[in-house]
């Protein structure tokens, strides 16, 4: 097993650490933040993800995960060290490189024996190649430092099981002595690895994330055919999916994608393109569906009331998805603005979002609106005038049709994530828009036939 350092305790770091820790490595985590570092030792993660904190407390016992601020003591004697620090989103869409860059200074200044080196972090192509030299220029010892690509490829909320059950794990390496190594260090997992050279592996990232991406927009902009012209989103999407080029998955229309891949790999594979006297339309034009997706339903509730002013909002769902406490590129913060600036008085339910949501939007008056955080759904929709549902969670899955028109002063529903059967909220009384189904309207109009799906026919 190996001595391995991880720079960087955030989604892609922690979860690493401690997977590596999981298959027997010995492994340093380093953050500059000491009470983080403080807290981690306890066991407690900054992050919610599950299962993360049970692998935490078991490898800390064991004695194969530690935490420090001490870079030079974790990184001088580390057969591998993994860089998993951020790499947000700049005005232009550029990637901001700096604290890679930091990471890099540190362990060219700190390493005293032969070491990887692994960027794990998004980063635009020829970054590793940068990194390297950069290393290079700051290398302190007669040591050999070589620079490798291994991008993750995690979802937030299932972070932890996609580690350790990845479909593929690409390493992007420029010698057999670092392609070995990193082949060492991933034996354990008994996953399939695809080796490739550092350029080909930072584009698979970007290519990864961006096909999908593309796959969801495209999904919302068919949705939003599919309401003019009177067919439904869900069976359009259920008779794509036995299509095997296709295939089932991010087919579900909605309110766009958030967190803290999709928007940003967009915009930067984009901007790459454009450095490169190229134009990605297609990424582009991913990046204006979703941009104008976030909003659908607030304009289609525009159209529906006179105003907001005065009127009990509930607000259902704060996160970009359900699993995290993840307020990156969520629905939730493009809305609630314009919710609150139309003098809206905000009921909002998130079972592990609202925290983090507050330190956005303090509790209390906020502009002309205000905003109140319940911990039960039944509370934000008790005499509520309009509801609007931007989080899939379970908890609003199995609220049954009947809570909307038993609880709220007025049962008008707007869903981000088409949770409900049409049918059966025009049933329970319900004026329910979803996204690219012919809406319940207030005529009562019916729907057009359920299709049944147990039997397929030719």
């Amino acid at each position: 097993m190996f001595k391995i350092a991880i720079a960087g305790t955030g989604y892609v770091g922690l979860v690493a650490g401690v997977c590596f820790a999981e298959v027997g490595h010995y492994v340093t985590c380093v953050d500059v933040d000491e009470e983080k570092v403080r807290v981690l030792k306890t066991g407690v993660s900054p992050i919610y993800e599950s299962g993360l904190e049970d692998l935490m407390k078991k490898n800390y016992i064991a004695g194969r995960i530690d935490y420090t601020t001490d870079f030079k003591i974790a990184y001088r004697d580390a057969d591998a060290i993994f860089i998993g620090v951020g790499t947000p989103e700049q005005s232009d869409g550029s990637a901001n490189l700096s604290y890679i860059a930091t990471v890099a200074r540190q362990i060219a200044e700190s390493v005293e024996k032969d070491c990887l080196v692994v960027v794990k972090s998004t980063v635009p192509i020829g970054t590793n190649d940068k990194v390297q030299q950069f290393i290079q220029d700051f290398l302190v010892n007669d040591v050999k430092v070589e620079v490798s690509s291994n991008p993750e490829f995690l979802a937030q909320g299932s972070a932890v099981h996609d580690t350790l059950h990845a479909e593929r794990i690409i390493i992007g390496t420029e010698s057999k002595w670092a392609e070995a190594l990193l082949m060492k260090i991933y034996e354990p997992f008994h996953l399939p690895i695809v080796s490739v050279n550092r350029r080909s592996a930072e584009m698979i990232k970007y290519a990864s994330n961006d096909f999908l991406a593309l796959k969801i927009s495209y999904m919302n902009d068919i949705a939003n055919l599919c309401e003019l012209v009177g067919a439904d989103i869900q069976d359009v999407a259920r008779g794509m999916s036995f299509d095997q080029r296709i295939g089932s998955k991010f087919l579900n229309a909605g309110i766009g994608f958030g967190g803290s891949c999709f928007p940003k790999d967009t915009k930067a594979l984009e901007y790459i393109a454009r450095q490169n006297g190229y134009e990605l339309k297609t990424v582009k034009a991913a990046i204006e569906v979703n941009n104008t997706q976030k909003t659908m339903l607030y304009k289609k509730a525009s159209n529906r009331l006179i105003t907001f002013s005065g009127l009990k909002v509930a607000v259902l769902g704060l996160t970009f998805k359900p699993g995290t406490d993840d307020l990156r590129e969520a629905a939730s913060l493009e809305n609630v603005p314009l919710l609150l600036d139309q003098g809206a008085d905000i009921y909002a339910y998130d079972p592990v979002g609202a925290r983090n949501f507050a330190k956005v939007h303090p509790e209390g008056k906020n502009g002309k609106g205000s905003i109140k955080y319940v911990s039960h759904v039944e509370d934000a929709l008790e005499s509520a005038n309009v509801c609007f549902i931007f989080t899939e969670w379970g908890e609003l899955k199995a609220l049954k049709p009947e809570s909307y028109k038993m609880l709220m002063r007025t049962p008008l529903v707007y869903d981000g994530r088409n949770i409900y059967s049409l049918k059966e909220m025009e049933e329970a009384g319900v004026e329910y828009y979803s996204i690219g189904r012919k809406p319940v309207n207030r005529q009562g109009l019916k729907e057009s036939k359920s299709i049944e799906y147990s039997t397929v026919r030719s």
